[in-house]
Order: C-alpha cells, then structure tokens, then sequence
C-alpha cells in the first residue's frame, strides 16, 4: 500500500524511482540489499512483516524482518553513502498516555510486533547518527491493499449494521498524503533542514476506529448510525492494541515540509481520489443481507501495506534528493 504511493508520487514528481516487491528483494539478504542499494543516495525501507497477531506466535520471524534485516539496510545505507528512511509505527508505545505522544517520548512497545519494529528503529538510528530517519505511522489506509477503509466500504455491501470498536484512539492516516510527505523530508534532509531522528507521520487530530467508520460511510453517501460502538473487550485479538496512538508532530518545525491535515480532511481528498470511486460506487448498493440485523466486528490491521525497499537518484538540481 504505501510502497505502491511511494513510487507513485515519486514518478509523478519526475524523480529517478526505483521500487522492488518482496519477490523482487528480500531485506533478509544482506547481499541483495547491499547491492540495490549502490547508486542511490536515499533509500526508503517500507518493507514490514506486518501480522500483528500472527507474530505473538512468530516473533523470531518479526524480528528478523522488522529489526536484524533493517539493521542490514542501515549498515548497506552506510557503506554506499545513502540516507534511509526507516517506516515504523506507533506500535512502539503502550498507549498508555493522554496527550500525543513526543518523538523522544519513552517507548514501551506491549505486544511482538511493536518490539519487533522497535529493534529495526534504534539499529537505523545507531547505524546511521546523521543520515538516518524513523517515520512513525498509525492507521494507515489507501486505494491499495486490505485496509480499514476499504474493508468498511466492503462491509456497507454485505452487512445492514457493523459494529466498531469504539475506545482506540488515533490518527487515520492515507497512505498518498504520507508518501507525499516523506519526499518533501527527504528533500528537506538533504538541503540540511531536516535532521536525522525520529519523526511522526500521521494526520493531525484524532478520532477513534468507531469515529472513523463513520465518517467513511458519510463520505460514500451512506447512513453513518448503520456503523455501532462496542468496546474492545467485545473483540479480543491475540495481540494487544495500544488505547491511545496520538502522535506528535513537534520534529516537523523547522523543516520547511507543511504539516499534514487533519484526519478528516485527509480522508475527503482520499475518498474523493480516483481510485476509491469504484469502492464507493459498490458499496452504495443495498446489502446483500439487508433484511437481518447482522454485524460484524472489525479492526484495522496496523501495517503498511505491500512492503517495498524503494530507492532514489537525484538528478534534479536541487540540493535535496528523492526518497526512495
């Protein structure tokens, strides 16, 4: 999902892209990743084992992929001269706080994947003191790949009423406007506004999945009280969710990249974007079971989408490159 924006955005900007898929590279190869690498002066690793509930059980493989393989492309970044832009996640809080969270606030990740993620931030950022970024991002959603918001829009076409878990509370964030930002980072790192370190990449505000579920069947026309609150409690997963995923913004100040909108602005240009035009036409149609008051529980899976280790050559002349 937002390795599939990020070259997107990056093509449309006219910059010299180059985006592999899991089968293409696989980050686990310290090799491979050491020769994509050469050439490219920034590199962006959205590449994720991204089963939040399957790693309580396979944690030595979440590891692997999200914390000792993002070693490997910091330590590749390293020798080929390149800065990295390491996606992550605001699994790495406990959710625990009341009011956003800092970039330099604490990290207490409660569940395997948030440990694993929290691994591959502190290697980038021992490896690479002065070229290397950590993005954190939270409920990311796109026009690509399975998602809370086009799993809602699914959902209005077969079930009259869907119940939504209504006590998480965090930033939706469209997976466009987030590659949109990290170009204008990495551009902003390399004309020498943006230091390296750790950066929040959500949308402003915030609101809870029950807050955001309606809302998307407001923008695709639908009647927002078919969507009903229920606690967590009534939707048990195997893995822990943080309560609260409010993230800061502070690092952004000074950068001279615009901050991102407000979640609910964010999601009109999503929806009203090409690509979700089709999603919403279906999902107008009446339900299949409209007859039957039937629900179904639903949670966003946290990841970010389709994993790619994409890389960029700066041929403009302009001081900043190009993510990767």
């Amino acid at each position: 999902m937002l390795g599939r924006d990020l070259v997107d955005v990056l093509t449309e900007a006219g910059e010299d892209v180059t985006g592999y898929t899991r089968q293409e590279l696989d980050i686990t190869d310290a090799s491979a990743v050491a020769e994509a690498v050469k050439g490219y002066h920034v590199v962006i690793n959205a590449a994720a084992y991204t089963n939040v509930d399957g790693a309580e059980t396979d944690e030595a493989q979440a590891t692997a992929v999200n914390g000792h393989a993002v070693a490997g492309v910091a330590a590749a970044c390293a020798d080929a001269g390149a800065r990295l832009i390491q996606i992550s996640t605001d699994y790495v809080f406990d959710g625990t706080a009341t009011e956003p969270y800092d970039e330099d606030a604490p990290t207490a990740p409660i569940n395997a994947y948030g440990r694993s993620k929290l691994i591959g931030e502190q290697a980038v950022l021992k490896l690479l003191p002065l070229t290397g970024y950590v993005v954190r991002t939270a409920w990311l959603y796109g026009a690509y790949g399975r998602n809370f918001v086009t799993t809602m829009l699914r959902l209005a076409t077969q079930r009259q009423t869907i119940d939504v878990v209504d006590d998480q509370r965090g930033q939706p964030t469209w997976s466009r406007a987030l590659a949109r930002q990290i170009r204008a980072l990495a551009r902003s790192g390399m004309a020498g506004y943006a230091p390296a370190g750790v950066y929040h990449g959500t949308a402003s505000g915030s609101t809870t999945w029950y807050g955001l579920a309606r809302a998307v069947f407001a923008e695709a026309g639908l009647d927002p009280d078919r969507i009903r609150p229920i606690p967590s409690t009534a939707y048990p997963r195997p893995a822990r969710r943080p309560a609260y995923s409010v993230l800061g913004h502070n690092r952004w100040i000074g950068t001279k990249v615009p901050p991102a909108a407000d979640w609910r602005a964010m999601l009109s240009e999503a929806m009203a974007y090409p690509a979700f035009q089709q999603a919403i036409r279906e999902a107008s149609h009446t339900p299949r079971d409209a007859a039957e008051a039937t629900s179904e529980s639903e949670r966003t899976p946290q990841t970010q989408g389709t994993p790619r280790l994409t890389s960029s050559t700066d041929t403009s002349a302009t001081p900043a490159s190009e993510e990767g």
